[in-house]
């Protein structure tokens, strides 16, 4: 019997890891130049979190989610998505005490959502998210909208294209919410299943259907920023002034009401038309309501989410290069037992000073080590062989160049680091460089 992945889940291998790892240290890099943290939470949460907090009428509830009992008749549930268990977190362990300001937090990990498997949509996926809790300020969406838009310049992705919109709040999105139902009534019968238990329970998802989404009714149904209070209006005036301020281009996609029943105010999507039909690589908005839904303070939020899947399938739709840097700084040939067994004190010594070293296990000529250096991409070769042990050295030579030069063992990490440019070691509790 042979095995393979579940359906709707992918082995990532190390070369696909390499360009995975080289993307999140970016993300890891930006989301630190903007002061956020990272936190990290469950992969599974109580059930009962995402109902309250997702909503009962997303099809992430009612369709979507992986729902166990544990031993103990706890329903469990994997997370389809990083927003409420964040938000757990920082009630939890009462983030909203801390400082005075708004709570930045950043995360990337796996969900899991039981829906049809396609090009960078899978079962298990990765999202890469920020959130920031405790500011109504709209300064605050403009910067994660910035945040996000750094990142895409900075992997080189062209033809993003933001789109936003406002959803209004729990004082508009009343008199919104009943227009609809009263728009839609008369179309009950050519609504799918979905949309028509949607009708009356949260009519603004049926602007989200992908099933009547495109049918002309749907596309010529009242519009919520028609319906937007003086507070809603005003904020979204002012994010759309930053946005300019900030030379970030958006589209106003007055039907864009993202797939979550917490949002409130802002609503966006990055879209990427390489992707397919499905083209947005991650969106976000606001949730005011969603920490005092889930048991904590009345506290507003914001944050947004980003497809890992979807991003790496862009990157390379568009061409852009993705190598991660899984080279080898040095490649240490020993040649005869003495030199063989030197080895591996030597890799240790090597290794602990933060460098990537390889050696040959299968005893192959000298002329074989060296093709094996070349095949890892090795900068350098390291040459021991009976004549440089009698010497107390070792032969370093660049495979770029070809030059060459003995230098003795014990001062092998110096030259290490002088050969790759370096003036101190590579690892990360290196001690602090003398002044001297």
């Amino acid at each position: 019997m042979t095995f393979q992945a579940p359906r709707g889940t992918e082995d990532l291998l190390p070369e696909e890891t390499a360009v995975w790892r080289k993307v999140e240290g970016l993300f890891h890099s930006i989301c630190a130049r903007f002061h956020y943290g990272e936190i990290r939470t469950p992969l599974f949460e109580q059930t009962e979190l995402f109902v309250r907090g997702v909503g009962e009428s997303t099809d992430i509830v009612n369709k979507e989610m992986y729902t166990f009992e544990d031993r103990g008749g706890r329903s469990l549930t994997l997370r389809p998505e990083g927003t409420a268990p964040v938000v757990r977190a920082f009630v939890e362990h009462k983030l909203f005490g801390e400082g005075g300001g708004p709570i930045k937090l950043y995360y990337m990990g796996p969900m899991f959502r039981y829906e049809r498997p396609q090009a960078g949509r899978q079962r298990q996926f990765h999202q890469l998210g920020v959130e920031v809790l405790g500011s109504h300020d709209p300064a605050v969406d403009a910067e994660i909208i910035s945040l996000a838009w750094t990142f895409f310049q900075e992997l080189g992705l062209k033809g993003i294209q933001l789109q936003i919109n406002s959803v209004g709040c729990p004082t508009c999105r009343p008199m919104y919410r009943e227009s609809l139902i009263r728009y839609f009534t008369p179309y009950e019968e050519e609504l799918c299943e979905d949309c028509r238990k949607r009708l009356t329970k949260n009519p603004m998802r049926i602007l989200d259907c992908k099933v009547d989404g495109e049918k002309d009714f749907v596309k010529e149904a009242p519009i919520i920023l028609d319906h937007l209070c003086d507070d809603c209006t005003h904020h979204f005036e002012r994010i759309k002034g930053m946005l300019d301020d900030l030379q970030i281009p958006f589209v106003i996609n007055p039907r864009l009401v993202r797939g979550l029943d917490y949002y409130t105010r802002t609503a966006f999507e990055f879209m990427e038309g390489s992707i397919g039909a499905q083209s947005a690589v991650g969106g976000g908005g606001r949730y005011n309501g969603l920490v005092s839904e889930i048991g904590g303070p009345d506290v507003p939020g914001i944050g947004f989410g980003l497809g890992m899947e979807r991003l790496v399938l862009a990157l390379r739709n568009q061409g852009i290069p993705l190598e991660g840097d899984d080279g080898l700084d040095f490649y240490l040939i020993a040649v005869g037992e003495r030199a063989r067994r030197e080895r591996i004190k030597l890799m240790q010594t090597l290794r602990r000073a933060g460098f990537k070293v390889e050696t040959d296990y299968a005893e192959r000529k000298m002329k074989g080590q060296l093709k094996a250096a070349d095949r890892l991409n090795a900068r350098c070769a390291l040459i021991l062989g009976e004549e440089e042990l009698a010497e107390g050295k070792i032969l370093l030579k660049d495979l770029k160049t070809g030059e060459q030069e003995k230098v003795p063992l014990l001062e092998v990490v110096e030259a290490c680091r002088k050969s790759l440019g370096i003036s101190r070691g590579l690892g990360y509790f290196d001690p602090p460089v003398s002044e001297e």
